[in-house]
């Protein structure tokens, strides 16, 4: 069996509703040496009957790997490990790339073999009407290695290391690996051209818990990402440089007059978020994770 020229790589947990879009668009490339490699993390939705419609329906070699949920960092390398492409992109299970994503990434690439391949990634609250695959300034990310749309060389990553498994918590598995990337001399180049687009609903009430309870997890995680990186660009990523500590410092008189959750949850589940009331979530998700990132930190200190 040749080597094909990249392979895509996703990992799901209970996203049945969205992953059999996103494996068509995998199917659906203009290009055909390349494979996808899926990694089911333990969902106990209907993923695998989902999966089962797909591998009836794959174009190209499709492989799939089942294991108890153990968090994307595990899951990530667990497909890498079953990874035969020369390079390999990374996309999520509520990602869905557009018929040119692999040979996008293919052609930059070609142009810079030993880096990075950044693609565009557009929002959008529905994959059924997908607005025009154009990027501009409103999806810019300053991420360095962002696995919504990311592509580099196998041998890469072999030498630098694959996601550390530290990571069991919800965010920055793909920052860390990509400070070791930048770190070793890696460059990154981006490709707007290579599209795909990130699903994401328009937030109710309902899912107010869930965002807290990320937001707190996602303050685990950035200390356990400083622990192992204690560098400025961490520092200023997870938000707790200097300059953004001292203004919050400055601010904390005025947190009596900031929204709390009771009035929020007060709202009908299924209620839709307005502009003001998501505002005020994402300020209380905020807090959320201050709060927790100092109690990681002071946890540490005890111990």
């Amino acid at each position: 069996m040749s080597t094909p020229a990249l392979t895509i790589q996703l990992c799901t947990f209970n996203r049945a509703h969205l992953l059999g879009r996103v494996l068509q668009g995998c199917f659906e490339q203009t290009t055909h040496d390349y494979e996808v490699v899926l990694v089911n993390d333990g969902s106990s939705d209907h993923t695998e009957a989902v999966i089962a419609a797909a591998q009836a329906q794959a174009t190209v070699p499709f492989t799939v790997i089942h294991q108890a949920n153990r968090g994307l960092a595990c899951g990530r390398n667990a497909g890498i490990a079953q990874s035969r492409g020369k390079r390999i992109a990374f996309i999520d299970d509520d990602v869905l790339p557009m018929p040119n994503f692999v040979a996008e990434h293919l052609r930059t690439g070609e142009r810079h073999p030993h880096s990075i391949v950044r693609g565009a990634v557009i929002m959008t609250p529905s994959f059924e009407h997908l607005p025009p695959p154009i990027y501009s300034w409103k999806d810019y990310s300053a991420n360095f290695f962002w696995t919504s749309n990311v592509s580099v060389p196998r041998a890469t990553l072999d030498e630098v290391g694959h996601f550390h498994e530290a990571f069991r918590e919800y965010g920055w598995e793909d920052i860390e690996l990509g400070l070791r990337l930048r770190f070793a001399g890696v460059r990154g180049y981006f490709n707007r051209d290579a599209v795909a687009f990130h699903y994401k609903a328009p937030p109710k009430v309902a899912d107010l818990p869930s965002m807290f309870a990320q937001a707190r997890a996602q303050a685990r995680t950035a200390f356990e990402l400083l622990t192992l990186h204690p560098h400025w660009r961490v520092w200023l990523a997870i938000g707790q440089d200097p300059l953004q500590r001292s203004l919050r410092a400055l601010a904390r008189p005025l947190q009596r007059f900031q929204p709390d959750a009771t009035s929020l949850s007060a709202l009908p589940p299924e209620h839709v978020l307005t502009p003001r009331e998501l505002r005020q979530a994402r300020q209380l998700a905020q807090q959320a994770y201050h709060e927790e990132f100092s109690r990681a930190a002071a946890q540490h200190q005890a111990t």
